[in-house]
């Protein structure tokens, strides 16, 4: 499916490559794919970075892959052939690419770079673990108490350490209480089969995404998300 987001309003990575380019005001450094790739150890497995910032350093496991900087010669208009698709010359004006790194176990970090060659920013992407617990976030603490409103929650897994879990495809199982009732949950896989409006939905790509909606009366809201193997996680949203 095409997009900047899934079906579940998840951003995939090219959301950050547009925002990079389209939001000047909120920093953009996002690394991709993730880092959880059991059996390629010694294998070419290339690290692109989307970044508003115009040069970046990469590095595993503390030791650098080298600095790229966007080529902002290359024209935006008419530099599409399919000779420059596969020396992928066209692309190096929107990501910073690196072609050869191998995969190994670890930390992932990329320190990105202002105009004058200043450190202004970084961030890491670490192997995950085993997984460990569930993570609520909702999009919002507070909803209209009017019968219609609705709240999103991200639900995802970690490590004991908070790392994301990104292979993760265990079903997650849920109940509301209180202010509002469960109204539906999607993980943005465009094959499955799975009901959208029933309490339950396995992960796709380590998370999904489920709807709460408010009732009529103000009050809290408790949505409850368990799976087989990982501590449960609760949150709580108010409809007012």
């Amino acid at each position: 499916m095409f997009g900047a987001v899934d079906l579940a309003g998840i951003p995939k990575d090219r959301f950050y490559l547009y925002r990079s380019h389209w939001n000047k005001n909120a920093e953009t450094l996002h690394i991709l794919p993730h880092w959880n790739w059991k059996g390629r150890e010694g294998e070419v497995t290339p690290v692109f970075v989307y970044t508003n910032y115009p040069s970046a350093e990469l590095f595993i496991n503390g030791k650098s892959q080298g600095k790229r900087t966007k080529d902002f010669s290359v024209p935006i208009d008419g530099s599409y052939s399919v000779e420059a698709q596969k020396s992928f010359e066209r692309q190096k004006r929107y990501r910073l690419m690196w072609m050869d790194t191998k995969y190994e176990p670890g930390t992932v970090k990329v320190v990105a770079y202002d105009d004058n060659g200043k450190a202004v920013a970084e961030k890491e992407l670490k192997t995950a673990g085993k997984p460990h617990r569930i993570v609520l976030e909702a999009d919002r603490n507070f909803i209209n108490a009017d019968g219609d409103d609705i709240s999103f929650i991200n639900v995802r897994i970690v490590d004991k350490d908070g790392n994301f879990c990104p292979i993760e495809e265990r079903e997650i199982s849920f109940t509301v209480k209180g202010a509002g009732k469960f109204k539906a949950v999607a993980n943005g896989n465009p094959t499955s089969l799975e009901s959208f409006q029933a309490p339950k939905m396995k992960l796709f790509s380590g998370q999904l995404t489920a709807l709460v909606q408010a009732g009529e009366k103000p009050g809290t809201i408790v949505l409850e998300a368990k799976a087989k193997g990982v501590k449960s996680a609760k949150v709580e949203i108010q409809a007012r």
